[in-house]
């Protein structure tokens, strides 16, 4: 064991419960907390005389206790007045105790620090920190910055300072942080140590020249700062190539026979492939022909006509006599993509599969029995897919749409199924929500990009508008004038505190309300609590017109086509993402009418969610909505892999490190040539054993 491997419970003063606590926070090893690094950082290394001290900003004051009391206000407080040569400060505790108020008793003398607030007393510092200094003594100052650490409850600062700085002890004396980056590329770079940059962003020194470096730090922006970040981003930059490596080295069916069924499909299409499609058929076409597995990425955004692709892409499976499983992550979207591969294959003479987690019994038995007989030639399903007990005959093709909604266990558990000894299948994953560009350099750096860059011929543009629930009936008003002149609508109920049982009762009780408020319309309701069957049946008299406004939540976000809908209104958006509210939105303007998306906000808006609705509201981009939120909300959410680890990265930052993945790139390659004995450390050290997700 290397020793920054070290386990924390050999500091001291590390036992089950504050180990515990380290933990929740992802501490478990001596470089686990070097690399804990502080948010920000305070300027302890100077007193500043009390008559010197201004609102709203922090200070360091020292001097002795006049008085301690407790008043009775609004709320309980001790108050303790110091001064010092210039003035008077009162420092406030809203919780304390009778120990603490005998001990801060009048001629005592203390060092405290906090935000200075104005108050009833005049200058207060709320709970600041102090110790108690002795009058003969003369206590030093700090010769470093001191540094604010991310922690958790029961943790408290003054804690994890002193463990890491017993971190930082052994780092200078036993430890010595192995620095895996080649010297000659660190030299070029112009990057210190990482053991130097360790040290400096723990303890920066104090002294005129740190004030200069202070900006930086607080943007991320220094040099030892991003001596780490551009380790991290190398570490999961060579991990994804060498799984990419590893990938090319297995054999994978050669797609190569003749092209009967396609034709015949593209013949029955009502319409012509657009450019952008023909192309990406095309680069997954010749990957398909390789011996080795592809692995590919064809993004679009919602409505440029992904699923004709992939259809195209099964038909090479099997042309080849291989079979093809669709994986899909709800329920309604499955549906969907089952209903659209039955109507196009099985005029062809193929047999289309299903397997929900829905489907029982006899029903579910023959399902599995054609999946493992090779009679079923294209398999559509949702997560059931991977489950214990599904079998294929030779599973060629694994087509996963809204990949990000799946963990990545899941993904990595459906192409086991299909590895044989003589091959593993071909990969297509699909989003709807666009990748930007910093992700798919750096999550994706392992898959081909392929991008449907352009809609449909007729497809409108979607009007947004951001309106408060104060105008609800101008809007409900907006619907009737809608429906009345040919058009349908939907209206959408959001998630309610992460609990789908409140979402479809808030659904069920405004589909009500606004039954009595447009009785003239025929509305519908869908849900996530509603059988299968019940919701294909409310969609298909929404599809025919037979309603005119359909009532759902979220679970209508993608794969409902629906041309003469025009009209979205989407209530208490400000509780939904970026790319959640843009797939919403792309359920309308799939027509030749104008379409408009209202909405709909419940006041008063918080400064993020006035954000977010202000870039619904100017931009139709996918692409450029998918930038903002990666932006607001990281990249471990926008990829759905909060919970695995592979892209929450503890140091790099996607959006403010974006500038350096060109160099990660270059500079990856390089390792790969010349120091490949470096590679597996570097791995090892950012990503431990997470490196088998990139398998997915």
């Amino acid at each position: 064991m290397l020793p920054e491997q070290t386990p924390l419970t050999e500091l001291k003063g590390v036992g089950p419960s504050v180990a515990a606590r380290l933990e929740a926070l992802q501490l478990h090893s001596i470089q686990d907390l070097l690399f804990h690094l502080p948010l920000r950082y305070q300027d302890r290394t100077r007193l500043c005389p009390i008559g010197s001290c201004r609102i709203g900003t922090e200070a360091l004051v020292q001097g002795e206790v006049l008085a301690a009391e407790v008043t009775f206000g609004r709320r309980r407080s001790m108050l303790c007045r110091i001064k010092d040569q210039t003035g008077i400060i009162s420092l406030r505790f809203f919780h304390f105790s009778a120990a603490q108020k005998n001990a801060l008793k009048p001629g005592t003398k203390v060092r405290c620090y906090g935000e200075v607030r104005g108050g009833k007393t005049g200058l207060e510092l709320y709970h600041p920190e102090y110790q108690f200094i002795n009058h003969n003594d003369t206590e030093t100052l700090p010769a470093y910055l001191t540094p604010v650490y991310p922690t958790t409850e029961g943790l408290q600062q003054t804690r994890l300072r002193a463990l890491i700085g017993q971190a930082l002890d052994k780092l200078n004396v036993t430890l010595g942080l192995r620095d895996w980056i080649p010297a000659s590329i660190r030299e070029t770079l112009g990057f210190t140590t990482l053991a130097d940059a360790v040290v400096f962003l723990h303890r920066p020194p104090a002294g005129e020249e740190i004030y200069s470096s202070l900006q930086a730090l607080a943007l991320g922006q220094h040099s030892s700062q991003r001596r780490l970040a551009f380790e991290e981003l190398l570490s999961h930059r060579l991990c994804l190539r060498q799984l990419r490596d590893q990938a090319v080295q297995l054999n994978a069916p050669a797609l190569i026979k003749p092209e009967q069924l396609r034709q015949q499909f593209k013949a029955q299409l009502p319409f012509a492939l657009t450019n952008a499609q023909q192309r990406v058929a095309n680069e997954i076409d010749a990957d398909l022909q390789l011996g080795t597995p592809m692995l590919r990425l064809l993004q679009g955004d919602v409505g440029s006509g992904k699923t004709i692709v992939a259809a195209l892409a099964a038909l090479q499976a099997v042309e080849n006599g291989l079979q093809a499983a669709v994986m899909a992550p709800t329920e309604l979207l499955a549906e969907q993509h089952y209903l659209n591969f039955s109507n196009w294959l099985e005029p062809l003479g193929l047999t289309v599969g299903w397997l929900s987690g829905k489907l029982k019994g006899k029903k579910r038995e023959a399902q599995l029995q054609s999946f493992r007989d090779g009679s079923a030639q294209v398999i559509v399903g949702t997560h059931a897919l991977f489950q214990d007990g599904v079998e294929f005959a030779n599973l060629g093709l694994i087509i996963i749409d809204e990949q990000h909604r799946f963990g990545v266990h899941q993904r990595l558990a459906l192409r086991e199924k299909g590895a044989s000894a003589s091959h593993i299948p071909h990969q297509l994953v699909m989003t709807a929500t666009p990748i930007p560009r910093t992700l798919a350099m750096s999550a994706y750096a392992d898959l081909d990009c392929s991008v449907i860059d352009e809609l449909p011929p007729g497809r409108t543009a979607v009007g947004t508008l951001v309106i408060s629930n104060n105008r609800r009936d101008d809007v409900i008003e907006r619907i009737h004038n809608a429906c009345a002149n040919g058009s349908q609508a939907y209206w959408v109920c959001t998630l309610i505190e992460e609990s789908e049982a409140l979402q479809c009762q808030a659904a069920e009780v405004t589909a009500q309300a606004l039954s009595k408020q447009l009785p003239d319309l025929a509305i519908g309701l869908v849900h996530g609590r509603m059988k299968a069957t019940e919701k294909s049946a409310v969609m298909d008299a929404f599809k025919r017109g037979e309603l005119q406004l359909l009532v759902a939540t979220t679970v209508i976000e993608v794969g409902v086509d629906v041309p003469n809908a025009s009209l979205m209104v989407i209530e208490n958006p400000e509780r939904l993402g970026l790319a959640q509210l843009h797939q919403l939105r792309g359920r309308v303007g799939r027509g030749a009418k104008a379409s408009h998306c209202v909405l709909l906000y419940q006041g008063p808006l918080s400064k993020l969610a006035q954000e977010r609705l202000g870039i619904m509201r100017d931009s139709n981009d996918g692409f450029y909505i998918a930038e903002k939120d990666l932006a607001i909300r990281g990249p471990g959410q926008v990829l759905g892999t909060q919970q695995t680890g592979l892209m929450n990265f503890r140091i790099a930052d996607l959006s403010r490190d974006a500038g350096m993945l060109e160099l990660v790139k270059e500079q990856a390659d390089i390792i790969a040539r010349e120091h490949i004995d470096c590679i597996d450390p570097l791995i090892k050290r950012w990503l431990g054993t997470k490196s088998l997700y990139g398998n997915v």
